[in-house]
């Protein structure tokens, strides 16, 4: 398995006063650097050694997320109350409830 193919994010932590390398699949691992890309290329290198490790050690390896398949369903558990008026919202604007908890959610890119 090639590290490459996992979710990072790199930020600005203004508590270490570095940049924060972040891999999803492996939320335990970070990386720190002064240099945004060093810190992106330090969690790559971190990742890949792990999955070396994993895979010499006969573990099993996360599946990079961009690698999994997603039904488009997941549940989500609310209070009565809040499907209540979900409800009424998707009604009163002529919609079902699925469309309208779907128009809520935003994804950011």
């Amino acid at each position: 398995m090639d590290a490459k193919f996992y979710t990072y994010r790199v930020f600005w932590s203004d508590e270490d006063q570095e940049f924060v390398g972040l891999c999803s699949e492996f939320p335990g691992m970070s990386w720190l650097d002064e240099d945004h890309q060093k810190a992106l290329s330090g969690i790559l290198a971190l990742v890949q050694d792990c999955i070396n490790d994993l895979v010499a050690n006969h573990e099993p390896v996360p599946i990079p997320l961009t690698r999994k398949e997603y039904s488009g369903k997941f549940m989500v558990r609310i209070p009565p109350d809040q499907h209540r008026q979900l409800a009424i919202q998707a009604s009163e604007q002529g919609i079902s409830l699925n469309r309208l908890v779907s128009s809520k959610l935003v994804v950011e890119s």
